[in-house]
């Protein structure tokens, strides 16, 4: 009799354990189908993306300022090195002599170009990086961009910390031999800052994220490659490739007129 007392009272319970296992079945199954769905293109979108190269961006890209004052080289060149700096930027001033290293073993070079994009970060720790940038171009009016480049580089830690920095700059100009006046004058203008916007707006559009950025032939090259020797070694191949691609349509042309 006790035996039965136990198992009618024992049925209850395994109810409402059946009942409770049933609910949460049912809830783990409403919260699956409730779920937005994922489509398999979308799966297959997020999977495979990857970002635009170098090559397709560059295409569409704005050209940036036009080249003069802050190319060397020739303008018919095959190799194209393009640099984007910013003048308060610890690296870019570490990198600097680099620059100026590739720039001299290609000297004279027909196949060989550089140009300087400025690409001024808007942080607070590069509070003036943009003026900089003009007083290089309000130089470069006066045929003296690369020798205030080098002025800015090189004492890159003196006049950032400086609240005067536009005297600074305007000692650098006349050590440089400028017209101080002029530069001043320059330097508040439009037309070094119109410069200065059309290279940032390059930038941006080649999806420049930090600096210095060097570009060979339209491809980024990494930070870690920024050296003399990987430098020359990639434009280099790019050279010879440049040539085996000229010689291979002069040999074309020359079938073709054979015939």
């Amino acid at each position: 009799m006790s035996k039965e007392k136990k198992k009618s009272s024992g049925l209850p319970l395994s109810i409402i354990a059946l009942v409770f296992v049933l609910v949460v079945i049912g809830g783990f199954w409403f919260y699956n189908t409730s779920r937005p769905a994922t489509t398999p293109a979308a799966n297959h979108a997020t999977a495979t993306s990857t970002p635009v190269s170098p090559q397709q961006v560059a295409a569409n890209a704005p050209l940036g300022a036009p080249v003069g004052v802050n190319m060397l080289g020739s303008p018919s060149a095959a190799v194209t090195v393009e640099e984007f700096a910013d003048y308060q930027c610890g690296a870019c001033a570490s990198v600097h002599p680099t620059m100026k290293e590739v720039q001299s073993a290609y000297a004279g070079n027909r196949n060989f170009r550089f140009i300087f994009r400025h690409y001024p970060l808007s942080i607070p720790a590069h509070d003036k990086s943009y003026d900089a940038a003009v007083a290089t171009e309000a130089a470069g009016l006066q045929g003296k961009f690369w020798q205030m480049q080098d002025q800015l580089f090189r004492n890159q830690q003196v006049w950032t910390a400086n609240p005067n920095y536009r005297d600074i700059w305007a000692g650098y100009a006349e050590n440089i031999g400028m017209d101080v006046a002029k530069f001043k004058t320059d330097l508040a203008g439009l037309q070094t800052k119109e410069r200065v916007d059309s290279d940032l707006a390059r930038g941006r559009a080649l999806s420049v994220t930090s600096t210095p950025s060097v570009y060979i032939n339209g491809r980024l090259v990494p930070f870690s490659e920024v050296t003399t020797t990987s430098l020359r070694r990639i434009i280099d191949a790019e050279i010879q490739q440049a040539a085996s691609q000229s010689s291979g349509a002069g040999s074309n042309s020359g079938v073709a007129n054979a015939q």
